[in-house]
């Protein structure tokens, strides 16, 4: 709202993710320390990933809300991977510690839901919604 209130001609999509596993929420770790935790934690499990997406209309009079869900089984992560992927810039600006389009992706059995959602944008919702708006708008 404070981004759309800023370009009120404008349409403004924001989108935020985390990763929850056995009952805990994991956002972006702040360091390696943090990292490690989180991937060693889903090791091994299956995790779901969730997006929260809104796009706000001009003038911030429409507001279009949705919330992604995907989830992720992580096969077992052996030390040597896990320490040599702690060493890359990769798993330091991710919710959950990954990227399921970088290395990581290795590591994944299987998905269930929207690829996209896992990395950070639900391309289908918000293709749909914008096909929406533009035919509004013309």
């Amino acid at each position: 709202m404070a981004v759309a209130g800023k370009f009120p001609e404008s349409w403004v999509l924001g989108a935020d993710t985390v990763v929850a596993c056995q009952g805990r929420i994991f956002g972006k770790p702040e360091n390696r320390t943090q990292a490690q935790t989180i991937l060693k934690r889903l090791s091994g499990k299956a995790h779901t990933v969730w997006t929260g997406v809104a796009l706000v209309g001009r003038g911030g009079r429409e507001i279009r809300r949705h919330v992604e869900k995907t989830k992720v089984f992580f096969r077992k992560l052996r030390a040597v991977e896990l320490k040599s992927y702690l060493g890359t810039s990769e798993p330091y600006d991710k919710a959950g510690a990954y990227a399921i389009q970088g290395t990581a992706r290795a590591w994944i059995e299987k998905w269930e839901g929207d690829y996209f959602n896992v990395m950070g944008l639900p391309l289908s919702w918000v293709v749909e919604q914008t096909n929406e708006v533009l035919s509004s708008e013309f």
